[in-house]
């Protein structure tokens, strides 16, 4: 994506949470090509450098317009690890858009963390890890996939169980700096 395409998608996330919390109106997605686009992404809301919300869709709800509009909303007002986000706290946001590639089934010895992002199932429960977050925390292969685990509710070694299905992902991923300008 170019740096200007990743600035549209940057200000839509911002003017979505805005709407959200506020109740005013879901902004109009515009014609541009970059929201003409289908495919899955997620939206990171950071608070002061800390998780305040992150939801996504893996092929997302249309184009990437509608899914980055309604996942930021999602982030806003709906991750069940936080509470709603409120109007006062839009404006020290700091919002990160991850464009996923389409899911792959991988064996362990295929995951490279930083690179993937992992989505692990078994049974009824299933949990996702974005590619960043083995960076971020330094995660070997082996932590990397207990933590996605651990994420779906299963146990940290499930990843080695039978009837366990682990699939990889890439993302482009570009956020907000502090100063609410594209990095």
């Amino acid at each position: 994506m170019t740096y200007e395409e990743k600035v549209l998608l940057l200000d839509l996330a911002r003017r979505s949470v805005h709407a959200a919390v506020t109740g005013d109106d879901a902004p109009e997605v515009s014609a541009d090509d970059v929201f003409s686009r289908v495919g899955g992404a997620f939206v990171t809301l950071k608070a002061r450098g800390m998780l305040r919300g992150c939801i996504g869709n893996f092929s997302g709800t249309g184009t990437l317009g509608a899914t980055i509009r309604a996942m930021a909303g999602e982030a806003a007002l709906h991750d069940p690890r936080f509470v709603p986000v409120s109007p006062a706290e839009v404006d020290g946001l700091t919002i990160e858009i991850s464009v996923l590639s389409p899911m792959e089934t991988v064996k362990v010895g295929d995951v490279i963390p930083g690179k993937h992002g992992l989505y692990i199932r078994k049974g009824n429960r299933a949990g996702t890890l974005l590619p960043q977050v083995a960076a971020e925390q330094g995660w070997d292969t082996e932590t990397f996939l207990a933590h996605t685990c651990l994420k779906a509710g299963l146990s940290p070694q499930a990843y080695l169980e039978e009837g366990t299905e682990i699939f990889a992902y890439t993302a482009e991923v570009f956020s907000e700096n502090e100063n609410g300008n594209e990095d």
